[in-house]
């Protein structure tokens, strides 16, 4: 969902709270009316978005950083302006910190339709195993339910980290450089509804790989002209 068609929608909402105050002569009519700006829209729009890639990867990622560059160029493939990263914990990074240290606290984490995933990007490393409704899609950049889409038979995620979102030194596929079937990553089963589920399994498997958008939202989310 672009920046654009958020804002119409939450205008939309606004003024149809804004009718109903005013033909019930609600006294708050008035100020609801004075105090609507584009600014307290825009407040709306700051969130991180979530994708998945669009096609299961083994362990062997080319590392973090070839990780990194495949939401990169994902991303980029839809017009998408904004910088996403893996999310995966490595020897260079621990999950819980791949975001702006600022907003990690009160910016929601939401779906390629702006539905909410998580109150906060750290709510999710709060210890409970990242829980999240798994009624609630998760799409990849081309618009995809990995929930449900056979391109994605197993419905796990990698991830490579405790439940606080500490990287698991000895379940993250070697840095994301291997797909040996003797090695182990972490991942998490979705249907459980835990983003941060702690199955260790072979990085020889084919598993969902998520992106998290790391830049400001409001400014950033959205595709070129």
């Amino acid at each position: 969902m672009s920046k654009q068609v958020i804002v119409q929608y939450v205008e939309k909402s606004l003024k149809k709270v804004i009718v109903y105050y005013v033909e019930n002569n609600h006294s708050r009519a008035g100020r609801l009316i004075e105090n609507v700006s584009k600014i307290e829209i825009l407040k709306l729009l700051s969130m991180y978005y979530s994708h998945a890639l669009n096609t299961p990867l083994k362990g062997d990622m080319h590392g973090i950083r070839g990780a990194d560059f495949q939401c990169y160029q994902q991303a980029r493939s839809m017009g998408l302006t904004a910088t996403y990263r893996a999310f995966l914990s490595s020897h260079l990074q621990d999950l819980a910190t791949i975001v702006r240290k600022v907003d990690r606290n009160d910016m929601p984490v939401v779906n390629l339709r702006g539905e909410v995933l998580f109150s906060s990007w750290m709510s999710i490393f709060s210890g409970n195993g990242g829980t999240f409704d798994p009624s609630t899609p998760i799409y990849s950049f081309d618009g995809r339910n990995v929930m449900t889409d056979s391109a994605w038979p197993e419905k796990l995620v990698w991830h490579g980290s405790n439940t606080v979102g500490i990287r698991v030194t000895t379940n993250y596929c070697e840095a994301w450089r291997t797909a040996d079937v003797a090695v182990t990553g972490q991942a998490a089963l979705l249907q459980t509804g835990r983003l941060l589920g702690q199955h260790t399994r072979s990085c020889s498997n084919h598993y969902i790989v998520l992106c998290i958008e790391n830049t400001y939202v409001g400014n950033t989310h959205q595709r070129r002209p």
